[in-house]
């Protein structure tokens, strides 16, 4: 019997655990994957894995999003007037 190749093997947990520097550089990857996905000409291992990375991605800039807004929220509660309002 053959051994299953090495490319068979479940994708490194590095791929998942590593976080980008910048929410700019994550949107910047995840266009970068999506735009290699959709082009339809990734093995099927690579495919796997750059959904994983997305995902990782995805979530890194959801709360990133998501922190922001809260600050906003804060800033906004703090006596801050919207725009045009005197």
């Amino acid at each position: 019997m053959s051994k299953p190749s090495a490319s068979a093997k479940s994708v490194p947990s590095t791929v998942q655990e590593s976080e980008p520097a910048s929410y700019e550089l994550a949107v910047e990857e995840l266009e970068r994957l999506v735009q290699s996905m959709e082009a339809g000409q990734l093995p099927l291992d690579q495919l796997l894995a750059s959904y994983q990375r997305g995902a990782v991605l995805l979530k890194f800039c959801r709360v990133r999003l998501q922190a922001v807004e809260q600050q906003v929220q804060v800033i906004e509660g703090g006596g801050a007037q919207a725009w045009g309002e005197e």
